[in-house]
């Protein structure tokens, strides 16, 4: 077997604004395995400044990866603990390359094209006037799942934009998530949350910033609004720690993000230990490509989850990988007669 990468800069459309900064391109590394006539490839997509493996030595270890392939998936996940990125890149390679179609990995009712999985609509932060233009986008294109990002403008505007949804939707017609990435401090949480909470919001995303477990635990036993972990999984690598952190914290919601929790795998021990603790969760994509999205979300059409879920962030790019996949109606679809870029990808990137 061979294995070799290539790294890929994606452009955005627009830039994106978080409460982070905002973000003009996204670089992601593709990791493509060859075995006779037999191809596969998997997407590492490391998230800079967010994912824990966001290190120097990140390309030399994925060049460690392509020099002892042949030890094997469950060798190379072992020694990779640290590199979630690479791990969910190395476990969508294997599985791409035994899969007949390299793209159908999870063969399904959605990989048929029979089926969708409805998706929140993405509302970047930005001037008031341009979220509402995208508020009201979203809404035209039939999502009926909206999540804003807080957290960047002044708050009062904030509250200004969720009250215009609300005066023409209920929350059966409309639901609301936030996502405030982590920027409230812990005085000032339980306020906000009770002005949020007056909008029938379904969920507030990480509103205190990650690894405060005392002060988040306590805003989950007070709040008014259910919360949702997201950045606070990241780094989280141990059995043992992932219990801690649910144990303590008790959280309504946990949000995966299969490139920064270390794969599917780890997606699954995530699943198993907030559904014996009563937790809902949903999975997300982290501004992968389309080689990644696609993986994210065949495998999430398997769970069979019943909310809306955070994969529809392929539209984003100029220069995203061609790929069957397709938002229509605010559900994610699989056209398999729609055809992948494979000369991209085979070739290294130069199409």
């Amino acid at each position: 077997m061979k294995a070799s990468f290539f790294k890929h800069t994606l452009q955005f459309k627009r830039p994106g604004g978080t409460s982070r900064g905002v973000l003009h391109t996204k670089d992601t590394w593709l990791l493509r395995l060859e075995n006779g006539t037999r191809w596969g490839v998997g997407e590492c997509g490391m998230f800079r400044g967010l994912s824990a493996d966001d290190r120097p030595d990140f390309e030399s270890k994925l060049q460690w990866v392509c020099d002892h392939i042949n030890a094997g998936e469950a060798q190379l996940l072992q020694e990779l603990a640290e590199f979630p990125a690479i791990q969910i890149g190395v476990e969508t390679a294997f599985r791409s390359l035994a899969s007949e179609d390299p793209f159908a990995i999870f063969p399904s009712e959605f990989t048929n094209g029979d089926t969708g999985i409805e998706i929140n609509g993405l509302i970047w932060m930005g001037a008031q006037d341009w979220m509402h233009e995208q508020i009201e986008a979203k809404l035209k294109e039939g999502f009926h799942c909206i999540k804003m990002k807080i957290g960047a403008i002044d708050f009062a505007s904030e509250l200004a934009l969720l009250r215009s949804i609300r005066d023409r939707f209920t929350s059966e017609e409309i639901e609301l998530r936030v996502d405030a990435n982590g920027a409230f401090s812990p005085s000032e949480a339980i306020e906000k949350l009770e002005q949020l909470a007056a909008y029938d919001l379904h969920s507030i995303e990480q509103p205190i910033a990650a690894g405060q477990w005392q002060e988040m635990a306590a805003l989950c036993e007070k709040t008014p609004l259910p919360i949702a972990l997201d950045e606070e999984l990241i780094g989280v690598f141990s059995e043992e720690k992932k219990e801690a952190l649910l144990h303590t914290i008790q959280p309504q919601y946990i949000i995966l993000k299969p490139t920064l929790v270390g794969g599917l795998a780890n997606c699954d021990q995530w699943i198993d230990r907030a559904e014996r603790m009563g937790a809902g969760w949903w999975i997300t994509s982290a501004l992968e490509s389309n080689v990644g999205l696609n993986a994210i979300s065949q495998y999430t059409f398997t769970k069979n989850s019943k909310l809306p879920q955070g994969l529809g962030t392929g539209s984003l790019f100029t220069n995203n990988i061609e790929a069957p996949l397709m938002v229509q109606n605010g559900q994610l679809h699989y056209y398999p007669q729609v055809d992948w870029d494979t000369h991209f990808l085979r070739a290294g990137g130069s199409s």
